[in-house]
């Protein structure tokens, strides 16, 4: 959501950063819209303010005896009386129109973001770590995982294409994963681990962006809930409509919970192995930090996701997207790709955005100042830290040896039952 004094104060601005995104200039059609409903609220206001004197006149000439002017007056607040409320209608109407054009609007690019029009236009900022070299084919986590119990036709089978049954040895790898990214998360940096629902409102996709735009990417269940399609949304709607102390800033939350995306835009896409699927698990990062923190604090959750990469000795790359590839609610967006050798190439495995104060307007978040007057819209910020099953993809392929079996990351074997290594 934007601020409508922004966009009346500076609609070419407003217009011009839109365009960065591709997005049609829309600001003059919004302050033409806020202007009759601006003008129609000022004739509700006159009406009822004119009505209620109306109405103190009554008595004042009944006193007098004055019934002429009482009778004048009678009818007056009559009129008034029959018409107040289409014009109450007419501005509700135009309010409800207003949201709706304002809700619909992506947020606006910080202006270190590059332009470009899709993933090729991403700038490519550090890499780490060197890609192991080979003395056998590596194979992609697809062939590799059925003989150590990644079971693609089960999930199937029971669920139909994009879920996977997993057994044995790749189940505890799979919760080793998660385990430890929750452990570091909290220990080394510095998140609170929190547990979250996995069913929430409407009003909770809509705060955090997700809705109206975006529904069929989503899945609703009958009673009008929808599962959520990542952490952030429960994690940062447990701030929504709160006005906040500034003591309490940076709140700094994490979750490992499951996660149901119907992939609606991707059909065809990554059909085989774990990489795209309906349901998979992932630990989510989330701040709430003053607006002046926020730059900083992308930074430092950017780190904090890199440090699971690194101490998995995973090799990735950062990249800083382009206005045309970030995502509905981001202001500005880093992305991690880490390498799959069986692929042969990069894919993303955590994607950290700063927000602004985009979502906080849709969910009502502000703070109170320590100093000064006023509340202040917070700023949020989520990025993933990381996600299981990606990661999980990284390792059974950065790990694998001749043999089919894949050996676990050091990091790893406090979380394995003394399992070193998963056999076929």
């Amino acid at each position: 959501m934007h601020d409508l004094k922004s966009i009346r104060e500076n609609p070419e601005g407003f217009d011009a950063a839109l365009a960065r995104r591709g997005a049609s200039q829309i600001a003059a059609q919004i302050v033409a819209l806020d202007e009759r409903r601006r003008s129609v609220l000022t004739k509700l206001q006159d009406g009822l303010a004119r009505r209620n004197e109306a109405s103190k006149a009554i008595g004042a000439a009944m006193g007098k005896g004055d019934t002429a002017t009482a009778d004048a007056l009678k009818a007056e607040v009559a009129t008034l009386k029959d018409s107040l409320p289409a014009i109450e209608d007419e501005e509700r109407a135009l309010g409800t129109e207003l949201d709706g054009l304002l809700a619909a609007i992506p947020n606006l690019p910080m202006d270190d973001v590059p332009e470009g029009a899709d993933e090729t236009d991403n700038v490519e900022i550090a890499r780490w770590g060197e890609p192991r070299k080979f003395d056998f084919a590596p194979r992609d986590h697809a062939d590799i995982g059925p003989s150590l119990g990644l079971d693609f036709e089960t999930g199937v089978a029971i669920s139909g294409a994009r879920f996977t049954f997993m057994r044995g040895q790749m189940a505890r790898l799979n919760r080793a994963l998660g385990q430890f990214m929750l452990d570091h998360q909290t220990a080394t940096n510095g998140y609170a681990e929190c547990n979250t629902p996995y069913l929430v409102r409407t009003e909770s996709l809509f705060g955090t962006g997700q809705l109206p735009k975006f529904a069929e990417d989503n899945f609703q269940t009958t009673d009008g809930r929808w599962l959520i399609p990542t952490a952030e949304v429960s994690l940062t709607n447990s701030v929504r409509e709160q006005i906040l102390d500034e003591a309490a800033l940076p709140i700094r939350m994490t979750a490992l919970t499951p996660c149901f995306r119907s992939e609606a835009g991707a059909a065809g896409k990554d059909t085989k192995g774990l990489i795209r699927q309906h349901q998979f698990e992932k630990v989510e990062l989330v701040s709430i930090v003053r607006p002046e923190d926020s730059a900083a604090e992308h930074e430092r959750m950017v780190g904090a996701a890199e440090s699971i990469l690194q101490a998995l000795a995973l090799p990735y790359r950062k990249l800083l997207l382009c206005t045309g590839d970030m995502g509905n609610s981001a202001r500005k967006t880093y992305d991690l790709e880490v390498w799959l050798p069986g692929q042969g190439l990069y894919r993303e495995i955590s994607s950290c955005s700063n927000c602004g104060d985009w979502q906080a307007r849709r969910m009502n978040t502000r703070y109170r100042p320590a100093e000064g007057k006023g509340n202040v819209f917070v700023h949020t910020l989520n990025g993933s830290g990381l996600a299981v099953g990606r990661t999980l993809v990284a390792v059974l392929e950065n790990y694998q040896q001749a043999d089919g079996s894949v050996t676990v990351p050091e990091v790893l074997l406090p979380y394995m039952g003394g399992l070193e290594r998963l056999v076929p």
